[in-house]
């Protein structure tokens, strides 16, 4: 058995052109959905990621805006720019890129964007409000990976889903989203005891735990669809994920690559929640949005 490959590159194209068609809406209509990243430090990888995020928005429609702080930046500083944006009307969207450096409480930065531009949705309220099943945002990686899982045409009801990672930016959001879907999920981490035993069941398999070749071919069940949020840097600096691919695609029915996985799927669905945040300031407005 190989694998097919669920190309994120390819989806994410297919999905941005379907949500263009939106934003030139909005502009027809004199909103230009409006997104502000904030970039705090000089970290490469952040830099990159902002980069990519900046182009993508330019080639949808999308007015974005860059605010790099240094960074020995104040608290008060970067809650002060927050503050600037959330009161900006031409802005639909704020993300504060992370990581952010040590001195900087991420839940005290995240939690003073305005939840109705926290279009990473990482926001203790919209977390919430997934949490209840009535999303206002939901988080950009784990919403890009159902639509990932979406475009295989797998039906999730009554699978075994595991999930491998706990953080509130991936694990736990995908969590709640494949229960959502009806699929029987367990979740795995650090304190796992025999995390094979876990994985060997699963139908689908999330791993997002940032360890290369964490997943083992042996350690899928065969045919399972497989996941791979993890990015990873080998000593001969070779962009791997969590899972040994080559291998593991020899067992899985259907794989997520690295690079080309779930990234280019991250930035689509930050862009798809600019959209929508701009929509919802239309209909505040009375404006309406003609086909």
């Amino acid at each position: 058995m190989t694998a097919s490959i669920i190309d994120g590159k390819q989806l994410a194209q297919k999905l941005r052109a379907e949500w263009k068609a939106r934003a030139d809406r909005l502009n027809a209509a004199g909103i230009a959905p409006g997104l502000a990243a904030i970039v705090v430090g000089e970290d490469p990888a952040s830099k990159i990621y902002v980069r990519n995020k900046i182009r993508a928005c330019c080639d949808i429609g999308i007015h974005s805006e860059e605010h790099a702080l240094p960074a020995d930046s104040r608290l008060a500083d970067v809650l002060a720019l927050i503050d600037r944006l959330n009161a900006d009307a031409g802005i639909h969207g704020i993300l504060a890129q992370l990581p952010l450096p040590a001195h900087l409480p991420q839940p005290t930065v995240i939690e003073r964007i305005d939840p109705e531009k926290d279009v990473d949705g990482l926001h203790v309220h919209n977390l919430g409000n997934l949490l209840a099943g009535h999303a206002r945002f939901v988080p950009c990686t784990p919403a890009g990976i159902m639509e990932m899982l979406k475009s295989t045409g797998y039906d999730l009801r009554g699978k075994e889903a595991v999930v491998v990672g706990r953080s509130n930016i991936v694990g736990k959001p995908v969590a709640l989203l494949l229960l959502q879907a009806g699929a029987t999920v367990t979740v795995c981490h650090s304190q796992t005891a025999d995390l094979p035993r876990h994985t060997r069941g699963a139908d689908v398999l999330v791993s997002a735990v940032g360890k290369a070749h964490a997943i083992r071919a042996d350690m899928i069940k065969p045919g399972a669809v497989v996941i791979d949020v993890g990015i990873n840097h080998t000593a001969a600096g070779k962009l791997v994920g969590d899972v040994d691919f080559d291998a593991a695609r020899e067992r899985a029915g259907w794989i997520s690559p690295v690079p080309g996985g779930v990234g280019p799927m991250t930035i689509t669905m930050l862009l798809c929640n600019t959209i929508i945040s701009a929509e919802r300031h239309a209909a505040e407005q009375g404006i309406k949005l003609h086909a």
